[in-house]
């Protein structure tokens, strides 16, 4: 699901925004690529700290999206390449997967895991 592009990006530094949503509306919440950690095939796990909206909202209704990108890999137009991820995410504040994202980020009290459906390439 994560091609060889799409993990370059992730590996440069950029801004992650996670748009999370229900009945009253849109939230958007954002981090960084060097925070996200890729323990399977479509799934991301994301420190979190403050995100409480965001909890809220993924309570009510678990679908997801992120946009994330980096102006340091070549895309479709010229440089910069950038992706729209879809998926359904929950948030974690014990587990193997809350251990693990702990251990890197002392500061996280629960882990945003998102299940992605679908990556598409923007630019």
């Amino acid at each position: 699901m994560f091609n060889e592009r799409f993990m370059t990006v992730v590996s440069k530094e950029g801004v992650v925004s996670i748009v999370s949503y229900d009945d009253e509306g849109a939230h958007v919440v954002n981090t960084w690529n060097s925070y996200l950690a890729f323990p399977g095939e479509n799934r991301i796990l994301i420190p979190a700290f403050g995100m409480r909206k965001t909890q809220g909202k993924v309570e009510k209704n678990s679908k997801v999206l992120l946009t994330l990108g980096s102006k340091e890999v070549e895309g479709k137009m010229g440089p910069g390449t950038g992706y729209l991820l879809t998926g359904t995410a929950v948030f974690k504040k014990s587990g193997p997967e809350f251990d693990a994202v702990k251990s890197n980020f002392s500061w996280a009290n629960r882990v945003l895991e998102v299940t992605v459906s679908e990556v598409r390439q923007t630019i």
